[in-house]
């Protein structure tokens, strides 16, 4: 059995606690602690899952053979950045940075000290996901659909950078190799100075559409994902972790309609991505949100965010005459 690699979290927020939970309980890891500003929160978690509460970041990078980022986007290069330089691997979550001009340079330095650098895009990492990309689509046309119940959280980025950019990684994922030629979006803030409500089309070189919507304002929490192939369709439920598919049969006398089996072996998201990062720091093949994807979801959700241009916001509406 592999020796557990030596990992530290760096932010211990929201998603952060739970990359906590699972630095110190996995078997491929050995959690030499975590670091966070947040004084109270930090000695309360580290007291939680028994690791050490570090004292600073500088503390954090010297223990840790890889670390996990998981502090706000707009200090994603300055915390990422402490660790490549050192020669460490690191998983930031998304987006990658806070502009696109930061991520190249976190992407760069990565390559030149040849460290592992992935980007969380979690949802990849939902089995059913996984079981889609297994099938092989030929996608022509792409429907997702993200919306969630209004919160404080993440109101620093438009809802464009806080969940489309999820779907827009997976949807470039069913198109490699493909970039995107064109894209038409619409957004509207709601109850946030930013877009809280956005919808996007995007049209590839391959000749593959993709409508995605995103919302942040939704009485209901819905993640769905339907790929429309050539004779075949897949319907995703990332909550459930299910999908549901069919093909064209064209047989005689007339074509039918008939189901596909796909088989999704149920698991934590999360988990699987900490497992991804471990196996690819050993050196083994296998699914991964490398840097150079998560730049590309950047730079597409970057784009969007220009093609919205500047909206109105809430007061401003009420008061236009």
């Amino acid at each position: 059995m592999e020796e557990p690699i030596a990992v530290a979290v760096v932010g211990v927020g929201h998603l952060g606690r739970h990359h906590l939970r699972l630095a110190a309980t996995l078997s491929c890891w050995r959690c030499v602690g975590a670091f966070d500003t947040h004084r109270e929160r930090l000695a309360a978690l580290a007291a939680e899952y028994r690791v050490p509460a570090l004292p600073s970041l500088e503390a954090a990078v010297e223990r840790c053979q890889a670390a996990i980022v998981a502090t706000p986007t707009v200090t994603h290069r300055e915390v990422a950045e402490a660790f490549l330089a050192a020669g460490k691997h690191v998983l930031v979550e998304k987006p990658l940075a806070a502009s696109v001009e930061e991520g190249e340079a976190l992407v760069a330095l990565a390559e030149t000290k040849r460290v592992v650098f992935g980007v969380g895009h979690v949802e990849f990492f939902n089995p059913a996901v996984q079981a889609v990309l297994a099938q092989e689509p030929q996608p022509r046309y792409l429907e997702t659909q993200r919306l969630s119940p209004f919160t404080r959280r993440s109101l620093d980025v438009d809802v464009v950078l806080d969940l489309m950019i999820h779907d827009l990684h997976i949807v470039q994922a069913l198109n490699a190799g493909a970039p995107i030629a064109e894209i038409r979006a619409v957004g509207v803030p709601v109850l946030s100075p930013r877009v809280d409500l956005a919808n996007v089309r995007l049209a590839f070189t391959n000749g593959c559409v993709a409508n995605l919507t995103a919302s942040r304002v939704s009485s209901e929490r819905i993640r769905k994902l339907r790929i429309f192939a050539t004779d075949a369709y897949y319907s995703v439920d990332y909550g459930e972790q299910s999908v549901h598919a069919v093909r064209l049969a064209r047989g005689e006398p007339e074509p039918a309609i008939v189901p596909v089996p796909v088989t999704v072996d149920k698991a934590e998201p999360l988990a699987q991505e900490h497992w991804a990062f471990a196996r690819r720091i050993r050196g083994e093949s296998t699914p991964f949100v490398t840097g150079e994807a998560g730049l590309a979801a950047l730079r597409a959700a970057t784009a969007i965010v220009a093609a919205i241009g500047t909206p109105v916001l809430p007061h401003e509406r009420c008061c236009a005459k």
